[in-house]
């Protein structure tokens, strides 16, 4: 309880100092009655519409099927474009001064962010993950992607069958009755460099692969294990 309030007062101050920098644009969220939830946890979602409204962006995100509001600092992104957040609390029929607009539900979120590794979001399971980019030149797949290919193209490439090539960098086995391996090939997407792909198949750290499988984007698998991008049920080629 004391860490939501203490994030409370932080949404609230961070929002309302946003507020301050905009003469024209005075809301702030100190109607703490209408306040529903504090929560501090791993979420994103896709850009579907956006309202612009003086030191704010309203954006109606899709995730995992549901749309919903969250308001942010004015952030410059597009339809289509995946955001992602932790810390945000929820305000019930909040009324926007500026858009004259009352929304039945609105998530303010101070740590929105474009990627997902430059927020450094909080994930209990971050023994997973592998964010030290490497030195890696692993050669062109001539009938296959890059990673950056990958994340540059998610959207178009999201339920699809997808080839990659690339060095395992972190294996863990038998989690949640899957593999989880972390390949790199050198290449990078605006700061994201690192795949991973779940296999019932055995690899090494070190070992250079061809992995296929299902591309899945905002993948949530539950317990904290979520991922923007993620290659699943993958068979490996190793050279």
């Amino acid at each position: 309880m004391k860490i939501q309030v203490l994030l409370l007062f932080a949404i609230i101050i961070f929002f309302i100092g946003c507020a301050n920098d905009d003469n024209k644009s005075q809301e702030t969220v100190e109607n703490t009655n209408q306040i529903s939830n504090v929560e501090s946890s791993s979420r994103s979602g896709i850009v579907v519409d956006k309202v612009d409204a003086g030191s704010y962006s309203y954006l109606q995100l899709k995730e995992n099927d549901k749309l919903y509001w969250v308001a942010v600092p004015k952030l410059e992104i597009e339809n289509g474009e995946s955001i992602y957040f932790s810390q945000y609390m929820e305000m019930i029929d909040f009324k926007s001064e500026i858009l004259n607009r009352t929304f039945e539900s609105v998530l303010f979120v101070n740590d929105a962010s474009r990627s997902m590794n430059k927020m450094n979001m909080k994930n209990p399971h971050s023994n997973l993950q592998s964010n030290n980019k490497q030195t890696i030149s692993v050669g062109e797949l001539e009938d296959g992607k890059t990673i950056a290919d990958i994340y540059k193209n998610k959207q178009s490439l999201n339920g699809k069958t997808v080839k990659v090539k690339g060095k395992v960098v972190k294996f863990n086995s038998g989690i949640m009755n899957r593999n989880w391996v972390h390949i790199q090939d050198g290449t990078d997407n605006n700061g994201d460099f690192d795949l991973l792909i779940t296999s019932d198949e055995t690899v090494k750290v070190g070992d250079i692969i061809v992995a296929e499988g299902m591309l899945a984007i905002d993948k949530d698998f539950g317990a904290g294990y979520f991922y923007p991008v993620v290659v699943e049920e993958a068979k490996f080629i190793t050279e």
